[in-house]
């Protein structure tokens, strides 16, 4: 046995507290450090979550296409989801606003215009071609900087575009025997995408504006935009309403697209805009996968090619932007 009193005992008293001292201070930043790590990925997990509940939006429109005329179905995607950005907004005590910003008009105005377009295409084209064509938005947005910001596109932007424009003629060959609607479903998904990169723009602007009025903002506007539609096109059939089946798919749209918008919008809140945009292409992984369980492998080897081609320079363009 050691001596109380012994050299060595005094050492080894001297060295266990400041062992077990330097243990417990290690110990401590565990879980700040935890916290940290899955602060870091929150924004990426948000637009993942976002990017499954939009592709459920419009598989489910995409389901309706039989039964119920699209722009009923857009007109659900615009209440529904007016109605409970509403609820939530004033839950969250979130400054609701009208007349201006000017760019509140511009965003909305432009984001209705290209709803109307998306849900006329998801009712002719497979769901993962409609998204894979309007994601096309990042090449749009690079031109329309040349006359509305002064930013003319580099030689990567034109070899980029000249590969989607590619793979669009790819994807539009088998329906070229489909007849004119599945022609225009392609022309207004871009048409889409081209409203949605303005929409960006005027987005850009909106800096100060609680997120909660600009999505309860977008969606009243689209739900009047598509009433005009009903005014201009005629009243469409409504006795599919009678359906309980019908109406289920409806509410799901309308709550796939709310959950999808608050999650995109907690992303991009969290998150760095160019990196989360590029985990936004995973929309299209998901519709494929989603096409798969409820049209079956249908796909043509010349349309996964055009997805390809679509897909690849839009997220070149992104993650380029994000390294920047």
């Amino acid at each position: 046995m050691f001596d109380p009193a012994s050299p060595t005992r005094r050492i080894i008293q001297g060295i266990l507290p400041r062992m077990t001292s330097s243990t417990a201070l290690a110990s401590v930043p565990a879980a700040p450090a935890a916290r940290a790590r899955l602060q870091s990925i929150a924004p990426y997990l948000w637009m993942l979550s976002g990017c499954f509940s939009i592709a459920w939006t419009s598989q489910f429109a995409h389901i309706l296409r039989d039964t119920c005329d699209w722009r009923v179905v857009a007109l659900a995607r615009g209440s529904l989801a007016f109605v409970f950005a509403f609820t939530l907004a004033r839950m969250c005590g979130a400054t609701l606003v009208f007349w201006k910003p000017g760019a509140l008009w511009l965003r909305g105005c432009a984001s209705s215009a290209s709803l109307l377009c998306t849900f006329y295409a998801l009712a002719q084209l497979p769901t993962s071609e409609v998204l894979t064509l309007t994601n096309t938005f990042p090449i749009w947005v690079a031109f329309l900087s040349w006359p509305l910001l002064r930013v003319r596109p580099s030689l990567s932007v034109w070899l980029a575009a000249a590969c989607g424009v590619l793979g669009v003629a790819l994807i539009q060959s088998p329906h070229f025997e489909a007849g004119s609607k599945a022609t225009h479903a392609v022309v207004l998904s871009l048409t889409a995408a081209l409203t949605s990169a303005i929409a960006m723009l005027g987005l850009h602007r909106l800096k100060g504006v609680d997120s909660w009025a600009i999505v309860t903002h977008y969606s009243g506007l689209a739900t009047a935009f598509v009433l005009l539609s009903w005014a201009i096109g005629g009243v469409p059939d409504l006795a599919p309403l009678s359906d309980a089946t019908t109406l289920l798919l409806l509410l799901g749209v309308g709550v796939t697209a709310t959950i999808g918008q608050v999650c995109v919008t907690r992303a991009f809140t969290a998150g760095q805009p160019a990196r989360v945009s590029v985990v936004g292409l995973m929309q299209i992984v998901f519709a494929l996968g989603l096409d798969l369980v409820f049209e079956g492998p249908t796909f043509h080897l010349v349309t996964l090619a055009g997805i390809a081609l679509v897909l690849a320079p839009t997220a070149w363009m992104m993650a380029g932007k994000a390294k920047s």
